[in-house]
């Protein structure tokens, strides 16, 4: 999976960091309590705070080669880490010790492993420095400066260099390296995931276009044919081709290409149908209520199928030849369960009678209806308070692919 292997690049990545860092710790500590004893002539606990660092923290690191598990060796390190700076600092001069600036390496090195980590050794570092800072008052001190007069000079340049070879050399370089890295790879992904929107566009575009054509087949058909079910046959089936196309050419058109504006859809929809049914002198008053709603096109194309049927039968046999007539749609999400939205749709033609339904009828729109709704894990029921065929529309979101009417 994709993202059990970046996971697993991660831990990878970190795990080499912390080992570099601390190997290389270790050798300078080494390096450095050898300066200590014999150049610098400190001959008490210092230099062997040093030495008795790099040994253990050589130790746990070989024997992580055995256990391979990073945790355990982490916090071994940072914990003798955060003891030996702490007793190195009290001993070379307290809260004025040049080597002070390597306590805070071991939160920095915990916000490297894990923002957990990083903030617990922060708290942990914060309290030791204010203990440390006692050691300024009289009353409280009980350590020295174990660092000569004469060596103190080049104990502090050997410090602060110490320091800033870790946190620059080491650290900072790996981690500039590794920002270079994810940027590239970045990068790469953005370019990938723009080909790939490129590419779904192209397939939405063709997809159109392949419906239009389908749609100008059933026209040019139904041309040769008089008027009597037939045509009315085929320009059902071309209404239905065309509500589908416009899902596709409005997800081309747009940024957006798995959402669409159900509005502007709807709107679209709605005065084509009116146009193509009733001609453009109509006195049909389409009233449209859709908030800011964006829909998947697993949902979108049910969905506009089940409103081109709803429109196509109010327009045909709800509103009577060129009568005044109201369709009204509204659309709202379900303040009660998330991702399920109520769809109100109807007119006030002549409606029909209660005993007509989807199991007694041979209408092909009224049944399309119900199985789109069925389609789209919804309930429908008639609202009977209202002139003319109204409808209240219980669906959910649908996440799947587009599994066929039945």
């Amino acid at each position: 999976m994709p993202g059990f292997t970046i996971d697993k690049e991660r831990l990878q990545d970190k795990t080499k960091l912390f080992l570099r860092v601390n190997y290389t710790t270790s050798i300078i500590s080494l390096l450095f309590g050898a300066l200590c004893y014999f150049f610098l002539n400190i001959t008490q606990v210092i230099p062997f705070v040093f030495l008795a660092f790099a040994a253990l923290n050589l130790i746990n690191l070989l024997y992580f080669r055995v256990h391979k598990i990073i945790l355990p060796t982490f916090n071994f390190s940072s914990i003798i880490g955060l003891i030996a700076a702490v007793v190195i600092t009290v001993y070379s001069g307290g809260i004025n010790s040049p080597f002070i600036f390597m306590i805070p390496l071991i939160a920095f090195g915990g916000f490297i492993y894990s923002t957990r980590y990083g903030r617990i050794y922060l708290n942990i570092i914060i309290l030791l420095i204010l203990l440390i800072f006692t050691q300024t008052i009289p009353e409280l001190r009980i350590t020295e400066n174990y660092v000569p007069e004469a060596s103190r000079p080049i104990f502090s340049l050997v410090s602060v260099l110490f320091s800033v070879f870790i946190l620059g050399n080491t650290l900072g370089k790996t981690l500039l390296k590794t920002y270079n890295a994810m940027y590239s790879s970045k990068k790469a992904l953005y370019l990938q995931v723009h080909e790939k929107e490129n590419l779904l566009k192209e397939v939405h575009h063709r997809v159109k276009n392949n419906l239009q054509t389908v749609s100008s087949l059933l026209s040019l058909q139904s041309r040769n044919i008089d008027n009597g079910p037939m045509k009315g046959l085929l320009k059902g089936t071309q209404n239905r081709v065309i509500a589908m196309a416009m899902v596709h050419e409005m997800l081309y058109m747009r940024n957006d290409i798995s959402h669409i504006e159900y509005k502007s859809y709807v709107q679209e929809l709605g005065e084509y149908l009116i146009r193509s049914i009733k001609g453009n002198d109509n006195h049909v008053d389409f009233k449209i209520d859709i908030p800011d709603i964006k829909l998947g096109i697993d949902t979108a194309i049910p969905l506009g199928l089940l409103i081109n049927e709803a429109l196509t039968n109010a327009l045909k046999y709800g509103i009577e030849g060129d009568k005044e007539g109201i369709i009204s749609i509204k659309l709202q999400e379900d303040t009660e369960q998330k991702n399920c939205y109520i769809l109100e749709i109807g007119d006030n033609g002549v409606g029909f009678p209660e005993t007509v339904n989807y199991k007694t009828t041979k209408s092909l729109g009224l049944k399309l209806i119900h199985n789109l709704t069925r389609q789209l894990k919804g309930t429908i029921t008639r609202d009977m308070t209202k002139k003319g065929t109204n409808y209240i529309i219980k669906f959910h979101e649908i996440k799947q692919q587009l599994s066929p009417v039945a």
